[in-house]
């Protein structure tokens, strides 16, 4: 039987995990060398939870994650010499060094945050799509958080309301296994992270977060139900990090034989092998994809390594945002790249709601279903 998919897609999806590995193991390498400072915590491994949503979303959807956060941009478009000078603390980052690994953010390719607040970034998401319904776009907000995070108290006051308004939203739960060094069963009476959508009336489903085609057809499925108005979805991307939550972590919780078992199960290989045997790509496009991304990230790392520091003064700039002043965007002021396809938003004081957020008679029915009319 034929692959539904095209060979151009297949190649796509591995030149943008291929990129993420490299990238991450050079920022790994370069954090050991002190050139990256703070928490640096890596995507190896779960590069296909990034990937094939990104591929089953339309450009202008919007996307947050959280500190995990330097694979999403990168597969969304954001520069990779930018990214890395971020990490590096450099002027010549997307937010001039200031923000470091925790805080990627890169409104061109609607990317708007990772958040070092542990499920911070979950009700941000529901504003998101709030926003977007209450304009009328045609927009879904993708929003990934850790297992860890399921059991933050701001997922479940979101989760009630992001129902309740039939919010525009996927919830991606990246359950890597770990909250840092604890395993979720551990801590969860319930460890089937997909399952508390149930008690919201959302839809919720797991995923094989090591195959990025798996990942690629759930979101697309969920997105297509999130414009048509049903409601939010929950993903468990049931996927793992193949090294510790941080770079200063030895992950001594876990044993070798484990990580390598895991590994067996390597998304980037699994599509490599995928595309070969469906005669959707040979061993030369894959060494040529392998041979410009190793170019690319070296030209990231040259790069970063060659910006300058923020001067003292950048401390007090980028604080406040004035009326009338006009946004800056990063690619034009680092590499002087005429950015056309800024996003710009109605102000919403010209707009009118046009849905109730309660209606009456679905109140009624939710209070007759429950058994709550006299």
């Amino acid at each position: 039987m034929a692959s539904p998919y095209s060979k151009d897609l297949l190649l796509t999806m591995y030149r943008k995990m291929y990129l993420i590995r490299r990238f991450e193991e050079r920022a790994g390498q370069q954090y050991t060398l002190g050139k990256i400072a703070g928490f640096c915590h890596l995507y190896i491994g779960q590069e296909a939870v990034a990937v094939g949503p990104i591929e089953a979303i339309r450009k202008e959807d919007y996307m947050l994650s959280a500190y995990r956060d330097h694979g999403q941009p990168l597969a969304r478009g954001s520069d990779a010499g930018m990214v890395m000078a971020e990490l590096f603390g450099r002027g010549t980052g997307y937010s001039k060094g200031k923000g470091g690994s925790m805080h990627i953010f890169d409104i061109e390719h609607q990317f708007y945050g990772g958040y070092g607040i542990v499920g911070g970034q979950i009700p941000l998401a529901a504003g998101m799509a709030f926003a977007s319904r209450y304009r009328n776009e045609d927009r879904v907000t993708v929003c990934y958080f850790g297992d860890a995070a399921a059991n933050q108290g701001a997922l479940h006051e979101t989760f009630n309301m992001a129902s309740k308004w039939k919010l525009p939203v996927i919830y991606i739960c990246e359950n890597n296994r770990y909250g840092m060094g604890t395993a979720i069963s551990r801590t969860s009476a319930v460890p089937e992270i997909y399952k508390r959508a149930a008690a919201y009336d959302m839809r919720g489903e797991p995923v094989d977060g090591m195959d990025v085609l798996k990942m690629y057809e759930a979101v697309k499925d969920a997105a297509a139900w999130c414009r048509a108005g049903k409601g939010p979805v929950l993903l468990e991307a049931n996927t793992y990090r193949f090294r510790g939550h941080s770079m200063a972590d030895p992950a001594t919780y876990r044993s070798k034989q484990e990580v390598e078992e895991e590994r067996k199960g390597d998304p980037i290989p699994k599509l490599r092998d995928y595309a070969i045997k469906n005669g959707l790509g040979a061993d030369a496009d894959f060494e040529r994809i392998e041979e410009e991304v190793k170019a690319q990230v070296d030209a990231a790392v040259k790069f970063a390594d060659e910006s300058p520091e923020p001067s003292l003064e950048e401390l007090w700039r980028d604080t406040i945002v004035e009326p009338g002043e006009p946004d800056v965007r990063p690619r034009e002021r680092v590499l002087g790249t005429k950015v056309t396809n800024w996003p710009s938003y109605p102000s919403g004081q010209e707009l009118k709601v046009t849905w109730d957020l309660e209606p009456r008679e679905q109140a009624e029915l939710a209070d007759k279903k429950a058994g709550l009319t006299r």
